[in-house]
């Protein structure tokens, strides 16, 4: 069934997620993260899908988790806090993380909390001028979830990752960009019109090959140079047998602009 709260089309091979919420600024409920989970998952099976949007409606990204009905109280059985973690915001942010398209994420308003960490998970991430991003644990009293003090230090270093997290000050988009959290900033007006261009950019693609460069990135940040450069030829001998890199290579003795299939 639809979820009319998370609208989705695929069209000229971008698939494309609207968290519409606007009431709540586009908190993430339990139901919203998993149907979005759902999705990501989904779009790496099918090959009509080859480059991923994710955006918000109305003047907000996300605003974070909707922890309506989460207030402490009622006996915990230990061990359940984690069990919900590994559930709930980390599933969600590996599924951004392990996602075999291209993800690009279209901040156009407030990314705050998880929904700061959704957008930064994304491969690319264009923002409106509008747009701010925010650490907003520490408001709360609460530790950075949903991989955050696994993002941050990687995209800004430690230093500026603690800044972030122990201030929980609203990050302008431009600000963000300095910092390298930001591809582009654009006009408010022309974050959609962007966003499909490159998403559109994207699907006319070598998916197989994007989808594996991803993974080589993502990977390198936790591994030695012995297991990134296994990992580079492993990846190789794989995309090798791929009909994107058929052509790819041909097109290049022929010298003619290739036509990828995304297979």
């Amino acid at each position: 069934m639809a979820d009319p709260r998370i609208h989705h089309t695929t069209s000229h091979h971008v698939t494309w997620i609207t968290l519409d919420r606007p009431e709540v600024r586009n908190a993430l409920a339990p139901a919203d993260r998993d149907h979005l989970i759902g999705l990501l998952d989904e779009a790496s099976r099918t090959p009509a899908a080859r480059a991923v949007v994710i955006t918000g409606s109305g003047g907000a990204f996300c605003a974070g988790a909707d922890l309506r009905g989460t207030a402490a109280g009622g006996e915990r059985v230990a061990g359940d806090i984690a069990r919900t973690l590994r559930d709930g915001a980390q599933r969600l942010i590996t599924a951004v993380l392990d996602c075999e398209k291209p993800v690009v994420a279209a901040v156009n308003g407030t990314a705050a909390g998880i929904g700061a960490h959704l957008a930064l998970a994304c491969d690319l991430v264009l923002a409106a001028e509008s747009a701010s991003f925010i650490e907003v644990f520490a408001r709360r009293g609460l530790v950075p979830d949903g991989a955050g003090a696994y993002l941050l230090p990687r995209l800004v270093g430690p230093q500026r990752a603690k800044e972030l997290m122990f201030f929980g000050d609203a990050l302008a988009a431009a600000d963000a960009e300095r910092l390298g959290l930001v591809n582009r900033v654009v006009a408010d007006a022309d974050l959609e019109k962007t966003a499909r261009a490159w998403a559109e950019r994207l699907a006319a693609g070598p998916t197989r090959a994007l989808a594996l460069t991803k993974q080589l990135v993502n990977a390198s940040l936790d591994s030695g140079r012995a297991t990134a450069l296994a990992a580079e030829a492993a990846a190789q001998e794989i995309n090798m047998a791929t009909r994107d890199a058929q052509e790819g290579i041909s097109s290049f003795v022929e010298r003619r602009t290739p036509t990828f299939e995304g297979r």
